[in-house]
């Protein structure tokens, strides 16, 4: 499993539609061929593509050019000239205070740690920014020495505004100046969308039953650094799990289907996709979803159990029978492959290093300094420990309780939007 994780780091970090992901895929292939019992196929899928020729920030006062990434499918911008208008955090309250200044200009926000109950994501911040009329947008990564932040526009093809990641030594450029003026900045993007097509890699391992227990994880990440925690991590766990329980599920109640999804990073694009494209009858037969996303990089695993209650008493009593710790939210956070389970019903859990722990190298997420150095050996091991411990419950449990798991709450959804 630790040779897996260091073969995917390797290879960069995996930004859906470059040879990175590519290679990545084949390595998962060629590792899941070798599993016994293993039906492995790729199932294509069609999304808005993007890429990006050129992205710059400059500050319009000074000429300087200044260290940007642009987010995931951004609009495109030539030369666009606004002054920077500095709303510190970007939370809800920040946007109507300054309601009345905000049309026509950048608006630039501070990203926040994603894994805590409060934070207040990427892609609502730009959601405001673009409904009150600003023509540009900036996040700011608020730890020195870490550079730019990258993450999803959420545009996929449609209508937007230039948006850029930035790190918190750019930001201070452009933060009010002691006469109160605003400064200035210039942005250039050239960039387009086009079709594209990514492969959802999916091995098969048949029980007794039609049914499926489903284990995820992305294999996509970002250019920039080695998606090493986000999410090398769960990929090479769910390749461990998949060795794990070869032999063994044959004579399940039911099967284990292991999906490693791409264009994730892309607003979950991948597997909403995927799953839409399904018919209904194939997404009945998949009666749980358990998603690996991000499980090292910090000691300690949380799930998050969008929604639904009975599978939140389930996740903590296998764990607890197990001799297993892990807490739970059960709020849905949609901020992962599981979201779109959820959304069709389907009990899904999200497991996950670092939770309400911004000081954890998570917070590293999303930048260059995703690396493998952030991640132990023993972080693994713990959540292959953990996530066996959840698949062979629900492979093994009688059908009334694993239905009994999408009791859910009347209104499940929190603030947070896709990561």
């Amino acid at each position: 499993m630790w040779a897996d994780f260091q073969s995917l780091c390797d290879g960069g970090g995996r930004l859906a539609g470059s040879a990175s992901e590519a290679a990545a895929l084949a390595f998962a292939r060629q590792r899941l061929a070798v599993v016994p019992n293993a039906k492995v196929r790729d199932d294509s899928v069609e999304y808005p593509g993007w890429r990006c020729r050129t992205a710059q920030l400059t500050n319009a006062m000074t000429g300087l050019s200044l260290q940007c990434t642009p987010l995931l499918g951004t609009a495109s911008a030539v030369g666009l000239v606004a002054e920077v208008l500095d709303l510190g955090l970007g939370r809800t309250e920040d946007f109507e205070g300054h309601a009345n200044r905000i049309r026509g200009r950048i608006v630039m926000v501070r990203h926040e740690y994603p894994f805590a109950a409060g934070h207040v994501h990427r892609r609502v911040k730009l959601g405001l920014a673009e409904q009150m009329g600003a023509v540009g947008f900036l996040i700011a990564h608020p730890e020195p020495g870490v550079g730019a932040v990258s993450g999803s526009s959420g545009r996929n093809g449609g209508t937007g505004i230039p948006a850029l990641g930035i790190g918190v030594e750019v930001a201070k450029m452009f933060q009010r100046s002691p006469d109160v003026t605003l400064p200035a900045a210039r942005i250039v993007i050239d960039g387009d969308d086009h079709p594209a097509r990514t492969h959802m890699l999916i091995a098969d391992l048949p029980g007794r039953g039609p049914n499926w227990v489903v284990v995820s994880a992305h294999i996509d990440g970002h250019s920039h650094g080695e998606s090493a925690m986000d999410n090398a991590t769960g990929v090479a766990v769910a390749l461990g799990l998949a060795r794990l329980l070869a032999a063994h599920v044959s004579g399940c109640p039911r099967g284990l289907r292991v999906c490693l999804f791409s264009a994730e990073e892309w607003g979950l694009i991948g597997s909403r996709i995927w799953l839409e494209q399904m018919d209904t009858a194939a997404r009945r037969s998949m009666l749980i979803n358990i998603n690996l996303d991000t499980v090292g990089g910090a000691l300690g695993l949380t799930a998050l159990t969008s929604g639904f209650e009975r599978l939140d008493t389930w996740v903590k009593d296998t764990a607890a029978r197990a001799g297993l710790p892990i807490a739970t939210h059960l709020p849905l956070m949609a901020n992962s492959d599981h979201a779109n389970f959820a959304a069709r019903g389907i009990p899904a859990v999200r497991l996950l290093a670092g939770f309400n722990a911004p000081n954890s190298n998570l917070r590293l997420l999303l930048t260059a300094a995703d690396t493998r150095d952030k991640v132990r050996p023993e972080e693994l091991d713990h959540a292959l420990r953990v996530a066996t411990a959840l698949t062979w419950q629900a492979l093994v449990a009688d059908d009334a309780t694993l239905s009994s798991l999408a009791a859910r709450r009347s209104t499940p959804t929190s603030q947070t939007a896709p990561i």
